[in-house]
């Protein structure tokens, strides 16, 4: 298989777990180790190289500003790496969840009203997921280092963020992926 944009950023990935190792020891080394294995879910599951690349990129940008403080140092990024990263994260759970035949597919005769079914199981597990990124970041903030950035405002703003990038996703995965079918 040739090499394409994707495998690039998965790439930059291996290298990022090296750098974030250098540049802040075991931390760094954890948090881009789970982004790198991350990085590998698209691949895996098959999925188009525009949601590939973006959620790749999304990631990497998110671990980096995590790592060089550029939370701190760009108003917003925060948000905006949150409604991104967790509608990415959505469209993603959602091609997971079919492909293990958890959730049926658009064409199950089954379903009476699938672009509904997607954009609820969408929606609700990305939220979800976002209430588990916060509770991380705590977590990280409480019992590993005090220096990521947690606090109420910063809380009620990124789970506010992630909820708007999941309902895109939902919106988006639901025209997409679960086309009504034809009566």
């Amino acid at each position: 298989m040739p090499l394409i944009v994707p495998d690039a950023l998965r790439a930059a990935g291996i290298v990022s777990v090296v750098a974030a190792t250098i540049h802040a020891g075991w931390i760094g080394f954890a948090l881009f180790f789970l982004v790198l294995g991350a990085l590998f879910i698209p691949r895996a599951v098959g999925t188009g190289p525009a949601l590939d690349v973006t959620f790749c990129g999304a990631l990497l940008l998110g671990g980096w500003a995590a790592q060089l403080d550029w939370y701190l140092a760009v108003p917003g990024l925060d948000l905006v790496v949150h409604a991104t990263a967790t509608g990415l994260i959505a469209a993603l759970t959602w091609q997971v969840l079919v492909k293990v035949g958890a959730l049926a597919t658009h064409d199950d005769p089954r379903l009476a009203r699938p672009r509904l079914g997607a954009f609820v199981v969408t929606l609700t597990t990305a939220v979800a997921l976002a209430v588990a990124w916060e509770f991380l970041e705590w977590m990280g903030h409480t019992w590993i280092d005090g220096r990521i950035q947690v606090g109420y405002d910063d809380t009620i703003g990124d789970l506010a963020a992630g909820a708007v990038g999941a309902l895109i996703a939902a919106l988006v995965v639901s025209r997409t992926s679960a086309a009504e079918p034809s009566r």
